[in-house]
């Protein structure tokens, strides 16, 4: 067996067929050379076992393992289980990484020993597979780039597309690695790494193409619903900046702000208040807590703020006010909308 490689590439795929050999290509061609592909075959029917069988025997940097159909969260688990490398990549087996992506990614860990990981801008195609939720979310994604912009978007969504990761293996060891909880897997471990206080930050490039259609999982599967990444936000909300029985101000008293209210308190938190703009709804109650205006809500000292606001722009106002006022992002504010 060779040497341990600087990088462990996982790669889980089910019925791949179609995409495959382009998405391989695209690994093998890469700038960096000093790494294995751990490509975990889940259970598929398709041709995807002999596509693999020719790769692994063209190129002794590939490794499969045949899983069986256990899923996609078993699938990483049992490729990290298998890694050898300091550092894990992410690689979905229907996309295509720029032939810099490795060598820009490992440079800018070794020039960042501080950082337990980092994305890459991204770009969704076919162009006419991609719904405008797609590219809002790409452009989302694409502005976050230093760890401050992270540490600020962590509550909103992922802010690492989970198929750009390069994070160090150790980090990922230590905070229990990929875990089925009902819920979004990278979001989860994100937001243990998160919490475990470690930065994360995305490089400026675009060096990813993100396959997008209607049979992705993070389409079809129930995991990835809004509903599940809202039980998955707040669990680790209430691990983190709300532990101890700490109490929120929820800004948005729109549908969003609501939601997100209703979710806090079935899990135990309690609401000090609503913050709205519209004076026609200040003084009214939202499930048992008062709606008054900015003013007064920047009074409000100990309970965490949160911004859950969907319209656009709204989230910048909302922080900007906040810290005018002396509150510290990530201890006394997040965003989650």
């Amino acid at each position: 067996m060779r040497e341990p490689p600087s990088l462990s590439v996982l790669m889980p795929v089910r019925d791949g067929g179609d995409c495959l050999d382009e998405a391989m290509a695209s690994v093998i061609g890469q700038s960096f050379t000093d790494f294995e592909v751990i490509v975990v075959d889940d259970g598929s029917t398709d041709g995807t076992a002999e596509l693999l069988r020719e790769w692994s025997g063209r190129d002794e940097r590939i490794r499969v393992v045949s899983g069986g159909r256990v899923g996609i969260v078993r699938a990483l688990e049992i490729a990290r289980q298998e890694a050898r490398g300091t550092f894990l990549a992410r690689m979905d087996a229907d996309d295509i990484a720029d032939p810099r992506r490795f060598t820009l990614q490992y440079e800018f860990m070794m020039a960042n020993p501080g950082s337990a990981g980092c994305g890459c801008g991204v770009r969704y195609f076919p162009e006419g597979s991609v719904r405008d939720g797609a590219r809002r979310y790409e452009a989302w994604i694409n502005r976050i780039r230093s760890p401050e912009d992270v540490r600020r978007a962590i509550w909103i969504e992922c802010p690492l597309a989970h198929p750009t990761w390069f994070l160090r293996a150790q980090v990922v060891a230590e905070v229990g690695g990929y875990q089925d909880l009902g819920w979004p897997e990278d979001y989860d471990l994100m937001l243990r790494i998160h919490s475990a206080g470690h930065a994360l930050a995305n490089l400026p490039q675009v060096l990813h193409a993100w396959r997008e259609g209607p049979t992705r999982l993070s389409r079809t599967h129930i995991r990835y619903s809004t509903a599940a990444f809202l039980r998955c936000r707040v669990h680790y909300l209430r691990e983190g900046p709300l532990a101890n029985d700490r109490a929120a101000v929820v800004w948005g008293a729109g549908p969003v702000g609501k939601t997100f209210a209703r979710a806090l308190q079935a899990a135990g938190t309690r609401i000090a208040a609503f913050v709205d703009l519209d004076p026609r709804k200040i003084g009214q109650e939202i499930h048992g807590a008062p709606v008054i205006d900015a003013v007064q809500a920047v009074e409000i000292r100990g309970p965490l703020h949160a911004a859950a606001v969907g319209q656009p722009g709204a989230r910048g106002q909302i922080e900007a006010l906040l810290e005018q006022g002396g509150f510290v992002p990530g201890e006394d504010f997040v965003a989650v909308a």
